[in-house]
């Protein structure tokens, strides 16, 4: 009985010592977190949503491009080993499966047209901001001339009196567009109809066909929207934003490291000579107000 007695004392200190040991590996691996991940597979997986043009989009079969996949790519060079850079695994996702893909570890880095908020920091952390915009709506010449009073300041035609037509304005579907376009209308919310478009191109299809008579979105968005359009001279985009939405990299959550070695990454292309390149090439003439807009929210080195 005595042997025997030792043999499970001894078995169960062996089995403490597993479980000890197994507890240590399972921490060390959540300390190692994203970044030493990234670095063991030699693999950064850049997620993007392909309808957000001019910040990412994808044409057939080539990688995805646009300004946001641009900053990752970036910061995937700084993040690469000198002597072995790193690959990207472009994921494409939907807005609906987005954060969720970063949560369950699916994306590193998810790049677009992202709003920083804190319900969405619920799900996922985000880096410092990439880019600065608003909602506002893109319309037609002749859209009715309330909408143009509300979006692009133009004096009212109709009289006081007269009962307002804001007609039909179209958002993109799940999003919290619509939500914003109601507060933004007020009173007047119960007089306008609002459709809901899969893709920001449908909404730009509807509003060229007359089917919708001015289309809600990030102004941002809506100038890549504006480029696209058959007849670009014939639209307008709104001046006024009934938003403030800064853009951001939305990252895996408790990941302290990851998200240092990623605003590093930004903090520095942003004081580099490229930055201001890149913000031309893709906003033209507007590039040097959005480089103010986003160095005064940038994190100094």
């Amino acid at each position: 009985m005595l042997v025997t007695g030792r043999g499970c004392k001894r078995r169960r200190v062996m089995l403490n010592v597993a479980i000890l040991a197994a507890l240590f590996v399972s921490a060390e691996a959540a300390k190692a977190g994203t970044l030493d991940s990234i670095r063991a597979d030699k693999t950064v997986r850049i997620g993007y949503i392909a309808d957000q043009a001019p910040f990412a989009s994808k044409t057939g079969d080539a990688n995805p491009k646009g300004y946001a996949i641009d900053i990752c790519n970036r910061v995937a060079d700084a993040l690469s080993p000198k002597a072995s850079p790193l690959k990207r695994d472009y994921v494409e996702t939907t807005l609906a499966d987005a954060f969720q893909a970063v949560a369950s570890d699916r994306i590193d880095l998810l790049c677009g047209a992202v709003t920083i908020s804190l319900k969405r920091r619920e799900t996922v952390d985000f880096s410092q901001p990439i880019f600065l915009t608003g909602a506002s709506a893109l319309l037609r010449a002749d859209s009715p001339d309330d909408l143009q009073t509300l979006f692009l300041d133009k004096p009212a035609v109709r009289p006081a009196s007269a009962q307002p037509s804001r007609g039909v304005i179209g958002v993109r579907a799940d999003t919290t567009t619509g939500a914003t376009l109601r507060d933004a209308l007020g009173t007047d919310a119960a007089t306008a109809k609002i459709a809901d478009f899969p893709t920001h191109m449908d909404g730009l299809k509807a509003l060229e066909a007359h089917k919708i008579d001015a289309y809600f979105a990030d102004r941002a968005l809506l100038l890549g929207l504006l480029g696209r359009a058959r007849k670009p001279s014939t639209l307008a985009i709104g001046h006024r934003l009934f938003t403030h939405e800064p853009y951001g990299i939305a990252l895996k959550r408790d990941n302290p490291e990851f998200r240092l070695a990623v605003d590093r990454a930004l903090s520095d292309f942003y004081l580099s000579d490229d930055f201001p390149k890149l913000l031309k090439a893709y906003f033209g003439s507007e590039g040097p107000v959005l480089r103010s807009e986003i160095m005064m929210l940038s994190t100094p080195p």
